[in-house]
């Protein structure tokens, strides 16, 4: 009960400030308006994307457009690897801010019981879980989240990310290089591909784990 509480709770605090401000960022952050506000960084525009990707944990950022005006940018390609590092780094500063309240923080919050069932939870089906929901508004950071407090590996952890952000960022870039403004396939691919890639990375994370001195 406790673990989907902290979920909704974790969830509550990325919603409330859509509800609140989501409107007025939604009408700046047009890809016209990214495209210009980035614009304003110059040479450095790749980072100030990057920067609003992280930002978007806990501000109302429409992430997708920021990344489809860093593939108008930059070309689908230099633009979808810095979008997916984007979602990679704010996936990673979720999960490490979360993870850095510590075993005997988590007990506190979650309790024992609800502790070692997250613990579970993660380990058994963490991947599938992380990979998957990068697609997701809202869920995405508040699953790095869960995965922190509830200590999933850190292997697998950013091996999963990195299935989840790669699709997302190199689609989504795609879409803003050639312009398109409706993202359904966007959507279906970012579904689709983080499972295959995270069916390839899961064979590279269990050979790792297998190893001792790896």
């Amino acid at each position: 009960m406790r673990l989907t509480l902290l979920f909704i709770v974790l969830a509550c605090g990325v919603i409330i400030p859509f509800a609140l401000w989501g409107d007025r960022f939604d009408a700046h952050f047009t890809e016209a308006g990214t495209v210009s506000w980035l614009g304003n960084f110059g040479a450095w525009a790749w980072a100030a994307g990057m920067g609003l990707l992280v930002a978007d944990i806990l501000l109302p950022i429409p992430g997708t457009v920021v990344m489809s005006a860093l593939g108008y940018m930059y070309g689908g390609a230099l633009g979808g690897l810095v979008s997916s590092a984007g979602s990679f780094l704010a996936g990673a500063v979720a999960f490490q801010a979360c993870r850095l309240f510590g075993k005997h923080a988590a007990q506190r919050i979650l309790g024992d019981a609800e502790l070692a069932r997250g613990i579970h939870l993660f380990a058994d089906c963490g991947g599938w879980i992380v990979a998957l929901s990068r697609w997701m508004p809202v869920v995405a950071e508040v699953v790095a989240c869960m995965a922190g407090l509830t200590r999933m590996p850190a292997r697998a952890f950013y091996l999963a990310l990195a299935a989840g952000s790669l699709p997302l960022g190199f689609t989504y870039a795609a879409i803003g290089e050639v312009g398109n403004t409706q993202p359904k396939l966007a959507i279906g691919l970012s579904i689709i591909l983080p499972a295959v890639l995270w069916m390839l990375m899961r064979r590279v994370y269990d050979e790792l784990r297998a190893d001792p001195d790896a």
